[in-house]
């Protein structure tokens, strides 16, 4: 059989449709992430997934929403800055962070290797829920702090738990603000989970676990 001669016209609309297909393959942002109740309506399998780490790890919905806005506004593909030289982008990145909850390769690795999740990926959502879950888990096991202080959770979160414990972030004035808007993020998502999540579990009834 032989093969059908394609245009030059034709090429670029081929093209172009392939693009758009390989796009939306992509997981989508959600259209109003100030809201947690539509964040989960508009994104189902992302309520699943968060209400699961809670179940696991003991993190309320609210404060993985609001840590995983704050480091990657729900980007599944988020990636630091790139080095710059004289205003220049270098090929390198700052850090190897990745991902909706921009997890650097050694935490990632660690991470996979005590949990047992080898095939964990920072570009799925459930999987980022589930690291966050088990970070926090380990900064209330390491440092005492609650699962429920998004503030501190996220100090510890971004400073790792040695420089937690050293208050690196006392000399970091923009890292604090950044974990009270992190903290208000989880106050406005708790608040207004409070008023859906019975609505959200209703639909989904279905769900067999």
């Amino acid at each position: 059989m032989r093969p059908i001669p394609l245009s030059a016209h034709a090429l670029p609309a081929i093209l172009a449709t392939i693009v758009t297909l390989l796009v939306g393959c992509a997981t989508s942002l959600p259209t109003t992430p100030d809201n947690a109740c539509l964040i989960f309506e508009e994104k189902d399998d992302w309520y699943e997934a968060a209400k699961e780490t809670e179940k696991t790890w003991g993190v309320p919905l609210q404060v993985q929403l609001a840590i995983i806005r704050q480091e990657s506004s729900f980007r599944q593909d988020a990636k630091p800055p790139r080095v710059e030289l004289f205003g220049i982008p270098l090929w390198w990145r700052i850090s190897s962070a990745y991902g909706y909850a921009q997890v650097k390769d050694e935490t990632w690795d660690r991470y996979r290797d005590k949990t047992g999740n080898g095939w964990a990926s920072r570009d799925d959502f459930a999987d980022a829920s589930d690291f966050i879950g088990w970070y926090a888990d380990l900064s209330r096991r390491t440092l005492g702090i609650s699962k429920w202080d998004a503030y501190n959770q996220y100090l510890a979160y971004h400073e790792g738990h040695g420089g937690w414990k050293r208050k690196t972030y006392s000399k970091k004035p923009w890292l604090i603000q950044i974990a009270r808007r992190v903290d208000a993020n989880a106050r406005s998502y708790g608040a207004q989970l409070r008023g859906c999540r019975g609505r959200l579990e209703e639909g989904h009834w279905w769900w067999p676990f």
